[in-house]
């Protein structure tokens, strides 16, 4: 009845996480590690325990469901921050481990073949490149690495200690370190991130307080009170600055002026293109002594015809 109850709070956190934001939910790779939680939880439901065929895979979902305990990292802030640092350890860590594997593999051949003679040489630990393999894999962990030297001592094989010196310093205190080192250095830099934006947001959440407690005319006088003609602001979609406002009035100014002097312009073409029209016109029309000439002729002409 507890595993229900528990398992229905999850559901009931699943549903409504759904239903705020439908399509952001599956971005996110804590609610990806919920959902399949909450579907290994289902499991056992689905499955029955008294059939032989499916007893084996109904005890290895019940056991899963262990992971339940992992759901409380998305609501621990240090564990958020160990978690984002191991993930973005793991490219790192790899590369050193392929070289650490790299080192191992030179060293495996170089003491199968040195400390591996079916004869005389330590064949259980040297052998072949599998024993030697897990053997070196003993000498990075350093356990036990006493035990394997004084094996390879009691072979004759007295040289080895600096074999076995070289690898150590190579496979523990470089590469073994290395790999624990990059991690620290990622949940350091992952906990100054967090922090600071824990800052952040505490200033914020201050400072909406503290408008909160103030009304809008008071806080139209404080920001009143804030400009000063030094002040220098650059804002978004709107200038609210002193020495904008002044700039701004200036150049709507000049621009009237320069509209002024345009229409004057304007008005003097016209009028001297309208002083032009006239001349043209006085020239092309005819004097009065040539019409009074002209008229008598085309009256004889008119009674001859």
């Amino acid at each position: 009845q507890k595993y229900l109850l528990v398992l229905a709070i999850f559901t009931v956190e699943f549903l409504l996480k759904l239903y705020v934001d439908p399509v952001n939910y599956w971005g996110s790779g804590y609610n990806l590690f919920d959902a399949l939680v909450l579907c290994l939880g289902y499991l056992p439901y689905y499955i029955n325990k008294n059939d032989i065929k499916h007893s084996q895979a109904w005890i290895i979902v019940k056991g899963f469901q262990a992971l339940r305990i992992f759901k409380l990292i998305s609501y621990s802030g240090g564990m958020r921050i160990l978690m984002t640092a191991l993930r973005q350890t793991v490219k790192t860590v790899i590369y050193i481990l392929v070289l650490l594997f790299l080192l191992m593999f030179i060293f495996a051949i170089l003491g199968h073949g040195l400390y591996g003679n079916p004869e005389t040489g330590d064949t259980k630990n040297w052998g072949s490149l599998a024993a030697a393999f897990f053997t070196l894999f003993s000498l990075v962990t350093v356990d036990g690495w006493t035990d394997l030297q004084d094996q390879l001592d009691e072979h004759g094989f007295h040289t080895s200690q600096a074999f076995t010196i070289v690898f150590i310093l190579l496979g523990f205190f470089v590469f073994f370190n290395m790999s624990i080192g990059v991690v620290i250095i990622n949940i350091q830099k992952q906990a100054i991130i967090w922090m600071k934006k824990r800052a952040i947001l505490k200033r914020q959440q201050e400072e909406i307080n503290m408008l909160m407690q103030k009304t809008f005319s008071d806080l139209v006088e404080h920001f009143k009170k804030t400009l000063h003609h030094s002040d220098a602001m650059v804002l978004e979609d709107i200038c609210a600055s002193l020495p904008f406002i002044d700039l701004y009035l200036t150049s709507l100014n000049r621009q009237d002026t320069t509209i002024y002097r345009l229409q004057e312009l304007y008005y003097e073409l016209a009028d001297t293109l309208n002083t032009i029209l006239k001349e043209e016109k006085s020239r092309s029309a005819p004097m009065p002594e040539e019409t009074s000439r002209l008229s008598p002729r085309k009256d004889s002409e008119h009674s001859m015809t």
